[in-house]
C-alpha cells in the first residue's frame, strides 16, 4: 500500500480503505480461484494495482467518460483505476465466468460503486465507450478488431477516443501495422521499480 501512496498521495479516506482492503481479498480469492499466479499474489500492490495505474499517469479521465476493460481477469486494470476515477464508468468483461466472479465480488466488497462485470467475449459487447483498456490481453491487431464497434465518435477527453493496452517485452512486431498513428510510452518513465523497466503503455486512437 505504500506503493500507492507514494506515487497517488492525494487519495481520499475512501480510497485508501478501499486499495488497503484489495489485498486480503485477492489473497482470499485467489486460494479459491487462481486469478493471480500464487508466486505472484504477494506482489499485488505492485505489479498488479499500480501496474494498473500507470494508465492514470498517462491520462486524467473526465467525469462521465466511459470505459470497457476487455478481458480484464481478476479485475485488472479496471478495479484499481474505477477506485481512483469514482465519477467514470467501468464495464469489465472477461470470457472467463469464475474470473468475472472474483472480480465482481471484490468490487462488491469495497462498495465500488462505478463498475459493471459481464461474462462475455469481446465481440458480443453492445456497447459504446470512450476507451478501450486491456492488459496484455491479445495483440493490438486482434483488439482493435474486435472493439472498433464499440468506441464511440464523440471525445470528452484530452485524447481522442480509442484504444489503451498495457503490454510488456519487444513489440516492434505488433505494433508495426499501427506505426504512424499510435504512441508508446515508457511506464518507468512514471515509476521507479525495477518491475515497470519493460513495462509499456500503448495507445491507438480510433476515430
Amino acid at each position: 500500500m505504500e506503493l500507492i501512496n507514494k506515487y497517488f498521495p492525494d487519495l481520499s479516506t475512501d480510497q485508501k480503505s478501499q486499495f488497503e482492503a484489495l489485498y486480503p481479498l485477492y489473497v482470499d480469492w485467489n486460494q479459491k480461484i487462481n486469478v493471480i499466479s500464487r508466486k505472484d499474489i504477494e506482489n499485488l500492490y505492485e505489479h498488479h494495482i499500480l501496474h494498473s495505474l500507470a494508465i492514470a499517469q498517462y491520462i486524467h479521465f473526465k467525469p462521465g467518460t466511459r470505459i470497457l476493460d476487455v478481458g480484464t481477469g481478476g479485475g485488472f486494470p479496471g478495479i484499481p483505476l474505477a477506485i481512483l476515477f469514482p465519477e467514470v464508468k467501468f464495464v469489465m468483461i472477461d470470457s472467463i465466468g469464475k474470473k468475472i466472479k472474483v472480480a465482481s465480488s471484490i468490487a462488491e466488497a469495497i462498495e465500488l460503486k462505478n463498475a459493471e462485470f459481464k461474462h462475455l467475449r469481446a465481440e458480443e459487447e453492445k456497447g459504446q465507450f470512450d476507451f478501450i483498456l486491456s492488459r496484455a490481453v491479445m495483440p493490438l491487431g486482434d483488439l482493435l478488431k474486435m472493439t472498433k464497434k464499440n468506441v464511440q465518435k464523440s471525445a470528452i477527453n484530452a485524447l481522442p477516443n480509442g484504444i489503451i493496452s498495457l503490454k510488456g517485452g519487444n513489440l516492434d512486431q505488433e505494433i508495426r501495422p499501427f506505426k504512424k498513428m499510435i504512441e508508446v510510452v515508457r511506464i518507468s518513465d512514471y515509476f521507479e521499480e525495477e518491475y515497470f523497466k519493460d513495462k509499456k503503455i500503448i495507445y491507438l486512437p480510433v476515430v
